[in-house]
């Protein structure tokens, strides 16, 4: 799924995800490093399994989950994840992970009439797994892509339960479009909205240009709207709807121009005040900065969103502005209050803007019961101690940072797993895969997130499973790091012409469903 990036001397190109491409040594760019630390025990202490892949029948990858979204309210926390990862795209079915005790119990299974793979469906495989609760509704939601090999499929379905442990079969959002791509789904549970119950669904059409779509369900996503697109008919990946309190739907996503073979990239955002009945053209919060990952490990600038108890909305992702000729990407976020005028672009500030750490594919999440200057926000995120690597040398690790007051000063970061091979990684269409986007939800103040860890492989046999960390904290005490004097050391204009694709990329807009 999602636009494949590169980064070639620090100009960023958007590719297709028809097939895996290796990043390019820059003039003047060290050689790869040599030195091969050993992999460690990439499963802390602290950590918990949610979930595990049961299923052996091909073509899924076994054992493998990958691409966890996560959701919480009140003290139940469900999760969503491929499980059996399929390499040309989608996988054996989407797996669940319910904690309703504030994340100290899971029980876990896998969404039943979905999958051939699972038994009682009737696709080839599902993709794209992301979660939403509905407040009005009392329901639980996971909203997947079906994929069949054979036949035509609804762009998107949703899978229902009233508890987040029974689930129901899924129910068509579109059963008129046949193409789709990075779905998201969010419900207005805000009880003073005048659209309260709203439920809102995102994807784009890779057969129509990537075009952005919407629907509306009002009765608990039994029923959707027409999908209507943003009002430019405009083209992107990866829209997150977040919903304020006033009921506006906020939605950053990544948008691409492409002119002949130039393409342009930003961080954008377009909304709906009329819940859902129309939509904003998007407009532009940031150009795109980003540096490639030479060792082919799936993951590009995708935003993870989240909103305070106020409603201000965040969006991260992954650049390369602050470092010096765009050698590694920091994570770096930007904030609104209106959903239309954003922040000047911050660093999140993980470590100094001189180290050889790389840090990708974050997952935000923000407690509810804090906001503005006092907002208590998380991250998960994976990361390279050393970026110029190669798939033998590169080691894989989560790690985890906090602030206690709005981004003012971030806690030092927390690694949370050991080093993983990537060797230990299934294979996708778009490189090795641990997944496009993971999570973070607070439960009674408390952080949780979820994400893959890989061990070694026995045979021909994977070992990567769903866990999520224990005893997370965000304080205000302990060492403080702040990102208030970073300047930004590699700047594009929002207009800048992009360098052109290799000779046989194929641009978004000709990108084919199995892109999942």
């Amino acid at each position: 799924m999602g636009i494949r990036t590169h980064v070639f001397c620090g100009v960023l190109l958007a590719v297709s995800l028809l097939g895996l491409m290796t990043l390019a040594g820059c003039a003047g760019s060290s050689p790869p490093s040599t030195t091969v630390p050993p992999p460690g025990n990439p499963v802390g202490a602290n950590l918990t399994q949610v979930s595990s892949d049961p299923f052996a029948v091909g073509p899924g990858q076994h054992a493998t989950e990958v691409e966890p979204h996560m959701l919480a309210n009140g003290s139940t926390l469900v999760a969503a994840f491929q499980t059996g990862r399929i390499s040309p795209g989608g996988s054996t079915d989407i797996g669940w992970a319910t904690s309703t005790d504030g994340g100290t119990t899971w029980s876990h299974g896998f969404l039943p009439g979905l999958t051939t793979g699972e038994g009682t469906g009737p696709y080839d495989a599902a993709s794209d797994p992301a979660v939403a609760y509905d407040a009005k509704h009392g329901v639980w939601m996971i909203a997947s892509l079906p994929i069949s090999n054979t036949s035509q499929t609804p762009a998107v379905v949703v899978s229902r339960s009233s508890d987040g442990l029974t689930w129901q079969n899924p129910i068509s959002v579109d059963p008129t479009s046949h193409s789709s791509d990075k779905n998201w789904i969010a419900c207005d549970s805000w009880a003073s909205s005048p659209h309260y119950g709203n439920c809102y669904m995102e994807w784009d059409d890779p057969s129509n240009g990537n075009r952005i779509l919407m629907s509306t369900s009002a009765d608990g996503g039994l029923t959707w709207g027409v999908a209507t697109s943003t009002a430019s008919q405009a083209e992107g990946i990866g829209g997150q709807p977040l919903v304020q309190p006033n009921g506006t739907v906020v939605v950053p996503i990544e948008t691409v121009v492409v002119v002949g073979k130039t393409l342009t990239a930003f961080m954008s955002a377009f909304s709906s005040g009329d819940g859902g009945l129309s939509w904003s053209a998007p407009f532009t919060i940031a150009n795109i900065q980003f540096h490639g990952d030479a060792a082919g490990i799936r993951s590009g600038p995708l935003p993870s969103a989240a909103v305070d108890g106020a409603g201000t909305v965040w969006v991260v992702w992954e650049d390369c502005r602050f470092r010096a000729k765009c050698t590694t990407n920091d994570l770096v976020y930007s904030t609104s209050t209106d959903g239309v005028s954003f922040s000047a672009v911050m660093r999140i500030p993980i470590d100094d803007t001189s180290s050889t750490v790389d840090h990708f594919i974050p997952g935000i999440g923000i407690d509810p019961a804090t906001s503005g200057a006092g907002a208590h926000v998380a991250l998960h995120y994976y990361y390279y101690s050393q970026s110029d690597c190669t798939v033998a040398t590169c080691r894989l690790s989560v790690g985890y940072i906090a602030s206690a007051n709005g981004g003012a000063t971030w806690n030092a970061p927390v690694a949370l797993t050991g080093p993983m091979l990537l060797s230990w990684l299934p294979q996708s269409q778009n490189g090795l895969m641990v997944g496009d986007y993971i999570a973070t939800a607070f439960t009674n103040g408390v952080p949780h997130g979820v994400f893959a860890v890989a061990s070694a492989i026995s045979g021909t046999t994977f070992s990567e499973a769903i866990y999520t960390g224990q005893g997370l904290t965000v304080t205000a005490s302990g060492r403080q790091l702040s990102s208030a004097k970073d300047k930004p050391l590699h700047k594009l204009s929002d207009n800048v012409e992009q360098e052109r694709p290799e000779k046989g990329v194929i641009p978004p807009s000709r990108r084919r469903r199995s892109a999942k």
